[in-house]
């Protein structure tokens, strides 16, 4: 009888014979799920964007649209798994970092952006992804530490994300196969929206990023600052880096415009993975150092899955400039400048 007695169970299910050490495994993998679903809701809303701006230009349509529909569903799933891994494996000192070290590439681009330079505001939520993920994660692991039910908590955010991210996937699909059609027959309440509100679209993306960085800041911070005994060690140690850091930001913000395409945005990452490298070889472990390459390889995932919209964004000069409803008004002022001539003939 002692054979099966309830201590002989740890030896045989040892997931289900401690909670705490089963949440402690299973945390870090659903709220990875959770960040990369975050991002694939992103990267859906910005295809349609740019797939809708497409359609309201005839002349680029063609070759833009099979650019956009070269991508398969399956390449979606490969690079939503692989995401979700990278950043399940990732540390968080590691991935706290790269979310204050994009807040800062942020604020730095969104200051001196042009009034009228839209291309740089896509490419920005473009190269956004991996650090969204990795804000999502932190905010997460902030916002649910110390909580009583917290895998319960990160199941039912699991669902609403993956709900989300199926959504927005569906709404691409929609939008990839039946938009021109819907749009020119009136037909679609949804594809009439796009046709009418598309330009609302980058504005609410703005808000919804600002949220997501400002609650992965807070937790970023709150996360590097348990390194410290006192607030002011953490301020004392952490200045000079940081302005030593902006200084490379802002040097590479100058590269970056020079050099606009994807081997430019390569090139950035490169300096900037060796920036955080050289960073912490003096405050951090060979645990996040090894988080270093990973991330590296988390960047260059998440650009290999968007470089046809940096090539789109690249070509569009200003796509939200460009409103969609323009479009249906032409073929109306043509009859009635033809409308002219004919009452004039008889006079």
């Amino acid at each position: 009888m002692a054979m099966f007695s309830l201590p002989s169970l740890p030896s045989w299910l040892p997931g289900l014979s401690s909670p705490q050490w089963g949440s402690g495994l299973l945390d870090p993998v659903l709220q990875g799920l959770i960040g990369a679903c975050g991002v694939s809701v992103l990267n859906s809303l910005l295809r349609v964007y740019f797939f809708v701006s497409c359609a309201s230009n005839p002349r680029r349509r063609r070759l833009e649209r099979q650019r956009l529909r070269a991508r398969w569903a399956l390449l979606d799933a490969v690079h939503l798994a692989g995401l979700a891994l990278i950043l399940t494996v990732l540390g968080a000192r590691v991935a706290a970092l790269v979310v204050l070290e994009f807040s800062l590439r942020a604020v730095s681009t969104l200051l001196s952006l042009h009034k009228g330079s839209e291309r740089e505001r896509l490419q920005l939520y473009l190269l956004c992804q991996y650090s969204l993920g990795c804000a999502l994660s932190c905010g997460l692991s902030f916002l649910q530490e110390g909580a009583p039910h917290r895998t319960l908590n990160l199941l039912l955010g699991l669902w609403l994300a993956a709900l989300l991210s199926s959504g927005a996937r569906r709404l691409c699909r929609h939008v990839d196969q039946l938009y021109e059609l819907h749009s020119s027959q009136n037909y679609c309440g949804v594809c009439l929206g796009l046709l009418a509100g598309a330009h609302r679209l980058p504005p609410l993306l703005t808000r919804a990023l600002a949220v997501a960085f400002a609650v992965g800041d807070l937790a970023a911070v709150a996360l590097i600052n348990q390194d410290f005994p006192t607030t002011s060690d953490a301020v004392r140690f952490w200045t000079p880096l940081v302005i030593c850091y902006a200084l490379l930001v802002i040097y590479m913000q100058e590269e970056q415009r020079q050099q606009p395409g994807l081997q430019g945005q390569v090139q950035t990452l490169l300096v900037r993975m060796g920036g955080l490298f050289v960073l912490l070889l003096t405050v951090g472990s060979w645990l996040d150092l090894l988080g270093i390459l990973l991330s590296l390889l988390g960047e260059l995932w998440c650009l290999a899955s968007i470089h046809t919209l940096l090539d789109l964004c690249q070509i569009q000069d200003s796509p939200s400039q460009r409103p969609s409803v323009s479009a249906p008004r032409q073929p109306q002022s043509q009859p009635s400048a033809r409308a002219q001539p004919r009452g004039t003939a008889p006079s």
